[in-house]
């Protein structure tokens, strides 16, 4: 693994949020409420990255506990992954949001706010370690792989990533977002596939 991970710096989960939580690297830490690090165990050989902290990630603190959280939650259950098992992150650290009266709408980070933010996840990474990490959207899949990759042409495929190996996958926002409940029950079922990929490609590596 490259100098990239290197975590010599911060030798726990805890130490690595604590130096999250004075980052000022992208203007996003001016308006969130906190900073949100990823969660799970040290010794986790499963990552999950998705794309940014939403509304109640960004009042509790705590990465995919929200909706699409809700949704995340389910389809581990149904491939038989233990969420408490695995380290959950995002690509980027801070709520991305614009104000319309009380209401905070989320907005999409911008490439630069995902490079910047590409620091914490690869100090994760290095702490980490893991066999493999799941890019679930476009934001995350640059975070993890450096580059934009299309979605569609590159899911549920293990591939050589810096420093391990990764694969692709939705948001599960993606499934909220849907209207169409023929196009809901395919997409998920796609996502649940996507799932069972990384689990049984982790019992055979």
């Amino acid at each position: 693994m490259s100098d990239l991970f290197a975590a010599a710096d911060y030798p726990s989960l805890a130490a690595l949020a604590a130096a999250e939580a004075a980052c000022t690297r992208c203007p996003l830490y001016r308006d969130a409420t906190r900073v949100v690090p990823g969660e799970g165990p040290r010794d986790a050989t499963l990552m999950f990255v998705g794309e940014q902290p939403g509304e109640e990630e960004d009042r509790t603190g705590r990465p995919f506990v929200g909706p699409a959280g809700r949704v995340f939650d389910a389809a581990l259950a149904r491939v038989g992954i233990a969420r408490d098992q695995v380290f959950v992150t995002n690509a980027v650290k801070h709520f991305k949001f614009i104000r319309r009266g009380r209401r905070r709408i989320h907005q999409k980070p911008a490439v630069s706010e995902i490079d910047h933010c590409r620091w914490w996840l690869d100090l994760e990474r290095g702490l980490l370690r893991p066999r493999l990490v799941v890019a679930m959207g476009a934001t995350a899949a640059r975070g993890v792989f450096r580059r934009q990759l299309a979605i569609a042409a590159t899911r549920g495929t293990v591939r050589a990533v810096e420093g391990g190996h990764g694969l692709v996958t939705i948001h599960p926002s993606y499934l909220l977002r849907l209207d169409d409940d023929a196009a809901k029950r395919r997409e998920w079922n796609a996502f649940l596939d996507d799932l069972a990929v990384a689990r049984d490609w982790l019992a055979g590596a």
